[in-house]
């Protein structure tokens, strides 16, 4: 499965999170190092889930870009 992930700056390092994960988040110092603990946090919540014989959720955010003029 191939879900969004939202990756944003914090005063000191990087933190990120899943929409269709909720609680699953992750830190790291760069950007790349907080999508790789991301990946690791995702496998380990899905883990979590199918442990607790909850339901996977199916990726369902879209991710976009729009481009506003600056008034």
């Amino acid at each position: 499965m191939r879900y969004a992930i939202v990756v944003e700056k914090a005063e000191n390092n990087y933190s990120a999170y899943v929409p269709d994960l909720p609680g699953c988040v992750a830190t790291g110092d760069t950007i790349e190092e907080t999508q790789h603990e991301m990946s690791e946090a995702i496998a380990f919540h899905i883990q979590g889930m199918i442990e607790d014989g909850l339901p996977i959720p199916q990726p369902e955010s879209i991710v976009n870009y729009l481009e506003v003029a600056a008034a």
